[in-house]
């Protein structure tokens, strides 16, 4: 490591100021804090108050995205061959979903990472670590048949639109990724929701929400869905159509053990929003009845293993940029989540996955969460203070 560290500072004098590589200085910067933790401080947001830097929070949460990397090659493979009618083997299942999931990855980190250099030679400041993590989560929640020009617009839009023009990393009011995905929902919603998000050789598959979204009062839902193919099970071990990513209820769980581990997610927002969705699962399901959606008879505990609310509660809410940062306030945060997720699934049936809007609608909240927070505790303690 030290025969490392001397040949970077060779190489780091090229893009010392006054030099002819000053400019490109973010880039030897990136590649140099990435191989070796760099003996500097932070200077703003985000902090990290550990002996780790954030390059190394960014990389254990990718490490912990591998579960969900893993299972979406796989199952994206598995759903192909069973649209086409083949045989299932483990290899030709792989194969086949690295062709269409690695091509998504690529583009996503050449496009996004264009955009992350771009603004960090123009500003002349390091390369914002947090892509990293951007990149991956944002390829996680596409469909594996969308045109690759539209994963290259979308990331575009979240990077430049979700992130930098608020200054970059840490100082982004919204999940980045979710913006993203966000804006292919809402600019291209053929190809990004629908019953014609998995077509394979004319063959198309309704997911399980909008089976759910689709099934006509008066009729049972868990039928409806059992019909199509879909149970509990499958379901949660991630068998199922969707984002490529976000199928797999086991997998986040696993991702989210080592989060809790590593003590880089806060359990407190993956807990309020267990809570929030329950409780207003039951709710609805307490009410439901022949004039009632069907949707209102879907279970409490089947919609925890529905869409992304898995990837999105364990990922995509506790990011600690654009979540609460006090502990009341991140249970607030994630209740609400929760709650909002059902709401929007059950309510709406033109839009039956929540998860993405009722995240972006709380980043917008929490820090207005926080400021509560914390005046209530002000208040707390200056009556103590006068006793």
């Amino acid at each position: 490591m030290q025969f490392l560290e001397k040949q970077l500072k060779k190489v780091g004098q090229l893009f010392e100021r006054g030099r002819p590589l000053e400019k490109f200085y973010p880039l030897y910067e990136a590649i140099d804090t990435f191989l070796l933790t760099p003996g500097k401080t932070a200077t703003r947001a985000p902090f990290v108050h550990d002996a780790i830097d954030m390059k190394r929070v960014m990389i254990f949460v990718v490490i912990a995205l591998i579960p969900c990397i893993l299972m979406a090659i796989y199952n994206t493979g598995y759903q192909i061959e069973l649209a086409k009618g083949m045989g299932h083997s483990f290899w030709g299942v792989v194969t086949i979903g690295l062709v269409k999931v690695i091509p998504i990855i690529v583009v996503t980190y050449l496009a996004g990472g264009f955009w992350e250099v771009l603004f960090a030679v123009t500003r002349r400041h390091e390369i914002n670590e947090g892509f990293l993590v951007t990149g991956i989560l944002y390829a996680l929640t596409l469909p594996p048949t969308i045109p690759l020009w539209q994963v290259a617009v979308g990331i575009s839009f979240g990077v430049v639109f979700g992130k930098e023009i608020f200054g970059g990393t840490g100082m982004n009011v919204f999940n980045p990724a979710l913006v993203g995905r966000a804006f292919l929902f809402f600019a291209y919603p053929a190809q990004i929701s629908g019953s014609t998000v998995w077509v394979v050789d004319g063959y198309s598959r309704a997911t399980p929400l909008a089976v759910a979204a689709a099934t006509p009062k008066g009729a049972s839902v868990v039928q409806a869905l059992q019909e199509a193919g879909y149970n509990f099970s499958n379901m949660f071990y991630g068998f199922i159509p969707g984002s490529i990513g976000e199928t797999s209820t086991l997998a986040c769980l696993i991702g989210l053990a080592f989060l809790l581990i590593t003590r880089i997610a806060s359990w407190r927002i993956v807990a309020g929003c267990v809570g929030g969705l329950l409780t207003m699962a039951g709710l609805f399901y307490l009410m439901q009845g022949p004039d009632r959606l069907s949707f209102f008879g879907l279970p409490p505990h089947w919609h925890l293993v529905m869409g992304g609310f898995a990837f999105g509660a364990v990922f995509m809410a506790t990011d600690p940029v654009s979540a609460s940062a006090t502990n009341i306030g991140r249970w607030i945060y994630g209740f609400l989540i929760g709650l909002l997720s059902v709401l929007i699934r059950v309510v709406n049936p033109a839009y039956p996955e929540g998860v993405m809007l009722a995240i972006l609608f709380m980043n917008a909240f929490a820090p207005l969460i926080d400021y509560f927070v914390v005046e209530n505790h002000i208040k707390k303690r200056a009556k103590r203070q006068l006793r």
